[in-house]
């Protein structure tokens, strides 16, 4: 993208499911490269229908989305999910194979991108047999291996220990400073600390539906 900005903008986002109350009114934020954004609050709360709704998969009651230069979106989703007879490799070499690459280039792009998530060690082994750790540190090596301009992110500590945490929550820093939009939704305080920005959706909660 060169020198083009990068931005993210969430416009007087208000969202509810069909016969609930309102989850969060009113929500407004900008989030950039540069910056980590964590979105908080209780459960249930909406932290992971908000990234949906950034993500386009969601539509919003009311308010809207703005992209700019963002054409490519990376996923992580709080609950790990894989082929279970696949190995950690191929799960990374995938995405890189569908953008055109060689296998030999995307197995060695596939490599680094494991080594920063410490999980070289287990490439070969199937995700049948990983820990839930190490599905979710796979997971977020898969999202990010294509350096996607978005990376949302749902809970990706959840299944951590703290110093394996402090790392994946390092690594997420370098990637926005690399000009990732990087956004997480987390209960987690530490990884709450790390981030420049934090949207907590307590604070957006609706002061009383109209209809009560």
């Amino acid at each position: 993208m060169g020198n083009q900005e990068v931005y993210l903008e969430v416009h007087d986002v208000s969202h509810r499911f069909s016969s609930t109350h309102t989850l969060f009114e009113h929500v407004n934020f900008t989030a950039e490269p540069g910056q980590m954004t964590a979105l908080c609050g209780p459960s249930g709360s909406g932290k992971s229908t908000l990234l949906s709704i950034i993500a386009g998969w969601e539509i919003p009651l009311t308010g809207r989305i703005e992209l700019c230069n963002i054409s490519t979106v990376g996923w992580v989703f709080q609950n790990p999910y894989g082929v279970a007879r696949r190995s950690v490799l191929d799960h990374v070499v995938f995405p890189l194979l569908a953008q055109g690459k060689t296998r030999k280039d995307a197995q060695a792009q596939a490599y680094d991108v494991l080594q920063r998530f410490s999980l070289e060690e287990v490439a070969e082994r199937q995700f049948s047999d990983l820990s839930g750790g190490e599905a979710q540190r796979l997971m977020l090596a898969r999202a990010v291996c294509v350096h996607p301009d978005l990376l949302l992110v749902d809970e990706p500590t959840a299944q951590l220990d703290m110093s394996t945490a402090h790392s994946v929550n390092s690594v997420l820093r370098e990637l926005s400073g690399q000009g990732m939009v990087v956004i997480i939704a987390t209960h987690d305080a530490d990884t709450r600390n790390a981030c420049d920005c934090v949207i907590n959706l307590a604070d957006f909660l609706p002061h009383e539906d109209e209809d009560e």
